[in-house]
């Protein structure tokens, strides 16, 4: 096994609960030697992370990722804002959409390219009402009976 192969896959399994995804973009981002040693050791969270358009460049607020073990005096700092890699395209068609009322961007999932470059898949998100959140469990407990009994 090559060291790029290595399998690092940080969700945010709530986004999916609590916003409706309309559309995915894959994007890489700017971090600092001590931020990728940390997420190839699976020490990052993108939970209380969101996204944000500003002055034509997409920004990753909130991202944990954990002080590096051997970083020394040259550690990050856990949680600043990290700048997101996109298509000048996608950066404008996301702003577009960013505009309407009740639309955000929302991080889903941190992997690691097969080049072993950290990638971040983000969404375009609209907020679910209750009565929808009410409706995903229903469907999630009927899908976990079928796999019961299927069992």
């Amino acid at each position: 096994m090559s060291k790029f192969q290595q399998k690092v896959s940080i969700k945010n399994k709530k986004a999916y609960f609590e916003y409706e995804i309309l559309d995915k973009y894959t994007s890489g981002m700017r971090l600092y030697g001590t931020e990728i040693k940390s997420i190839r050791e699976n020490k990052a969270s993108i939970k209380e992370a969101y996204c944000y358009v500003h002055e034509g460049e997409v920004w990753i607020k909130n991202m944990n990722i954990s002080e590096y073990s051997h970083g020394g005096y040259m550690n990050h700092a856990p949680k600043r804002e990290r700048k997101l890699l996109l298509n000048r395209k996608e950066i404008n068609k996301i702003a577009k959409k960013v505009q309407d009322k009740g639309i955000t961007i929302v991080p889903l999932h941190l992997f690691l390219s097969d080049k072993g470059w950290a990638k971040l898949e983000i969404g375009i998100a609209k907020g679910k009402k209750l009565h929808d959140k009410r409706e995903s469990l229903k469907e999630k407990d009927i899908k976990r009976d079928l796999d019961r009994y299927l069992k």
